[in-house]
């Protein structure tokens, strides 16, 4: 890993060296030319390497320079590529004014030049500026005319630019069909110039496109190639992409890899703090538990949901917030509150619509100033211009008495209907602050059985470290007092000269074994009150396997020998990658249990060998074997214990703790054992590190 962050940091230094001498190379050779189109060009060369870097405040002094020498020599193809340059620049510096009319001079110069290729890069730069600006149908079509050239041309750097923006353009007004074929062809073109960056962004769009055409296969297809790119390895793509994903495959009813990436959404986003992408998580696995009737869970979800969906002010969430709670509350039937989410709901639902039809609306090209100019309409007749006066008769009279009472009327239905209204307000603005009390109780019921979820878990803690402490006492003062205290009495004894040296030899052997237990007693109560506590942590090395037997052997050689149990030692040497010293305790504490379980006669069998990339390691014996029953509890309990043959005693720790320590290596145990006939112990460690 060392050596390939080195290499592509030696080529990026390479890389910029190599740049920043090409254009100290262009400026030397830019000073030494005369005043010409060719220091012209040369310029040119030198403000396109600077544009490349991004060192626009230098291209710009070039740009002055040259656009001088340009006009007195009056060179037109230098003026126009100038003009487009110096547009690009205004273009990154967000001076829409300034880039538009650079663009539309040098434009105005390629088309007098008859250079097609030029004229279809400078629309093209004009459909993106637009694009940004929110201006997508202006930008589609100066984007529309310059594709035909940049395809019939193959230049493919132009043509990703020019898919990728046609391809937006679509998307913001709702034109899917058009937004997928173009956000296609920028997917083949991005593949050809290896723009993961691009590719992944395309893929995204393509599958958010798919899922609102409802062809979710297709979605879910381009999620999981987003996934499988190496930028996907950043947690903000994938807290993004894994929660939507999950929801794909919801809609398939599939809660099993919906739970999987859901979770792991979730996960990524809670600890990156990625409000977007929790929010996106929390309602779909709210609407995951609804499903499967965990209506507490969905509830909490949800709740969370809504208010991060206030928070962010994300108003489609926020609306599929209103419909899943909706739902929830019928099913739960409480009719009244789902009576308030699906007012809720319609309500931000039709404001949508009414910022939808607004922004398609605005989306058409303004008319131009030529277009605003309509004819005269000649079909209106004139009215005459006679000086007769209008005679006022009977009829007339009639009718406006006629007038005069039906406005009287209407006055007084207006009338009427404004304080029907305002009643009717009234008593909906009283109902409304009822169900709002209502709601607001609820939230309130909602936090409080939180908090004590809460409480309730910590007491548990509380409950199980006191149990730690508890156990560790009563196993110091039985187990190892026992060992230490006949440790204390044999060096009384040699303090007294009570003991012969025939009696001191006798006795060594049980000392030894009392030694031996004392210390794997405490290394087992160590390991497993730091596992209890979470604070248990490998430091994982390259460590020979065959050395840790040889010197765990040696440590119990002695008992072995006392019991007349035989020991085959079949290990190899081999290499595996984790904490030697977790491993060491493990071997002892099989080795122990090997030899309490075994009788006169009986033999012990140590050995290694190499599976799929990974170490085996067995220690076999012949003993009286466990029972199916005890198999079971093995692992599982930590105060499982049994006499051994010599009635040897035991903790219950040994294996609990064996199983711990594996498992933090990345490995795995597990036993074979037939009652009367014997029993193998089996670990398995990685060889490497783990490449996760």
């Amino acid at each position: 890993m060392r050596r390939l962050t080195t290499l592509i940091l030696s080529l990026s230094i390479t890389i910029g060296f190599s740049q920043t001498n090409d254009i100290d190379s262009l400026a030397l050779e830019l000073a030494f030319q005369n005043q010409d189109s060719v220091k012209v060009d040369t310029s040119l060369k030198l403000i396109k390497s600077l544009y490349e870097i991004e060192d626009y405040d230098r291209a710009i002094k070039y740009i002055i320079q040259s656009e001088k020498l340009s006009n007195s020599l009056n060179y037109e193809k230098g003026i126009a590529e100038i003009t487009y340059y110096k547009a690009l620049i205004y273009a990154k510096k967000d001076d829409y004014i300034n880039a538009v009319s650079g663009y539309q001079k040098s434009k105005a110069l390629f088309h007098i030049l008859k250079d097609t290729i030029a004229v279809a890069k400078v629309n093209n730069s004009i459909g993106l500026i637009e694009i940004k600006r929110g201006n997508y149908a202006k930008g589609l079509q100066f984007s529309l005319a310059a594709i035909k050239e940049l395809e019939k041309r193959h230049l493919v750097n132009d043509l990703n630019l020019a898919y990728s923006n046609l391809a937006k353009a679509y998307y913001n007004i709702n034109a899917y069909d058009k937004a997928i074929e173009f956000y296609l062809k920028a997917t083949d073109v991005q593949e050809k110039l290896n723009d993961t960056k691009g590719l992944n962004e395309s893929n995204n769009k393509l599958a958010e496109l798919y899922s609102e055409k409802k062809e979710h296969r297709k979605a879910i297809e381009f999620y999981e190639k987003v996934l499988d790119s190496d930028e996907s390895k950043n947690d903000s793509i994938r807290g993004r992409i894994l929660p939507k994903l999950g929801g794909e495959y919801l809609k398939f009813n599939d809660y099993d890899k919906a739970t999987k990436y859901l979770i792991q959404g979730f996960n990524i986003n809670r600890r990156t703090n990625d409000k977007a992408g929790l929010l996106i998580a929390l309602n779909n696995l709210g609407d995951l538990n609804l499903r499967q009737n965990r209506f507490n869970t969905a509830e909490k979800q949800l709740f969370e949901a809504g208010s991060i969906a206030k928070d962010i002010d994300n108003k489609t969430e926020l609306l599929r917030y209103y419909k899943l709670m909706k739902t929830l509350d019928s099913t739960k039937r409480r009719f009244d509150r789902a009576f308030v989410w699906q007012r809720e709901y319609y309500d931000l639902s039709n404001s949508l619509k009414r910022k939808e039809v607004n922004l398609n609306a605005n989306t058409y090209e303004q008319p131009t100033e030529l277009e605003l100019k309509t004819d005269i309409d000649n079909s209106t007749s004139l009215a005459g211009t006679t000086n007769e006066k209008p005679q006022i008769t009977s009829d007339s009279v009639s009718n406006n008495e006629k007038l005069v009472k039906y406005k009287l009327i209407f006055y007084a239905l207006l009338a009427a209907l404004i304080i029907v209204s305002t009643f009717l307000v009234l008593i909906y603005l009283k109902r409304n602050n009822n169900i709002k009390y209502m709601q607001e109780l609820e939230e309130k019921n909602i936090k409080i059985e939180l908090q004590n979820e809460a409480f309730s878990e910590q007491t548990k803690h509380l409950e199980n470290v006191n149990n730690v402490k508890d156990k560790l006492f009563s196993i110091v003062s039985h187990d190892l007092k026992d060992s230490l205290s006949s440790i204390n009495g044999f060096i009384d004894l040699l303090k007294d000269g009570s003991l012969s040296r025939e009696e001191f030899d006798n006795l060594i052997p049980e000392l030894s074994e009392n030694a031996n237990n004392a210390s794997l007693l405490l290394f087992n109560l160590l390991n497993w009150s730091k596992s209890q506590m979470q604070s248990l942590e490998p430091k994982p090395s390259l460590f020979d396997i065959q050395e840790v037997f040889e010197d765990k052997i040696k440590l119990v050689e002695q008992r072995i020998e006392n019991k007349g149990i035989t020991l085959v030692d079949h290990s190899l040497r081999d290499f595996a990658y984790a904490d030697r010293s977790m491993f060491e305790i493990v071997v002892q504490n099989l080795l122990a249990n090997a030899l309490k379980f075994s009788e006169n006669g009986d033999t012990i069998t140590v050995s290694n060998h190499i599976s799929n990339g990974s170490c085996i390691i067995s220690i076999a014996d012949t003993g009286v074997g466990i029972s199916k029953q005890n198999i079971e509890k093995l692992f599982k309990n930590n105060s499982f214990t049994t006499m051994g043959t010599d009635n040897e005693k035991g903790t219950g720790l040994g294996l609990s703790i064996c199983k711990e320590l594996v498992e933090l290596n990345n490995g795995k145990i597990w036993v074979e054992s037939t009652q009367g006939v014997g029993t193998t112990f089996y670990v398995q460690l990685p060889k490497s590190k783990s490449s996760s």
